[in-house]
């Protein structure tokens, strides 16, 4: 395989500019997951032969039956806000280095069509503005700005009815 072919299939993450040196590939179905968001802003799961459920973010062994998962399926860039948290703290986000901006919400979202939850940052930062129950959709970073990580979607935003 030569190192083009390797670099499309396997993403490699690094720390960014920030003082944590590390490198680490996120494996072929991993990449996958990552390779979908950033090239055509969509989402994959990964489903269980046995029990039928579909994990996002992919992993490859399903917790309650044990049995390998290679069967990749869409999901939605929509689904139902699980529960959330607005945080009035800042940190260094190791992903950029940058100090992030506070008050920011943190959430965690069940995709339509996935049996799992995804933790990511949502839009809204007022409580009494936002329930679980809520449908959410996902907004990503301009193509041409997309790196291959979680970083690719920008937030999720509350679906206004």
């Amino acid at each position: 395989m030569s190192q083009d072919e390797e670099k499309r299939m396997y993403l490699a993450i690094e720390s960014g500019e920030a003082e944590q040196p590390f490198r680490w590939s996120a494996g072929a179905y991993g990449s996958r997951f990552l390779t979908e968001i950033r090239d055509e802003g969509r989402f994959i799961g990964i489903k269980c032969p046995k029990c039928g459920k579909v994990y996002v973010p992919i992993r490859r062994v399903c917790g309650p039956c044990y049995e390998e998962m290679t069967e990749l399926v869409p999901v939605s860039d929509e689904g139902t806000l699980i529960t959330f948290s607005v945080v009035s703290f800042g940190f260094v986000d190791p992903s950029t280095g940058q100090q992030k901006p506070v008050p920011y919400g943190y959430a965690v979202i069940q995709l339509d069509g996935a049996d799992s939850y995804l933790i990511h940052y949502i839009d809204e930062t007022d409580p009494e503005k936002m329930k679980a129950g809520d449908r959410v959709k996902a907004v990503f970073v301009d193509k041409s700005e997309r790196t291959g990580s979680l970083q690719d979607i920008r937030h999720f935003s509350l679906v206004r009815g």
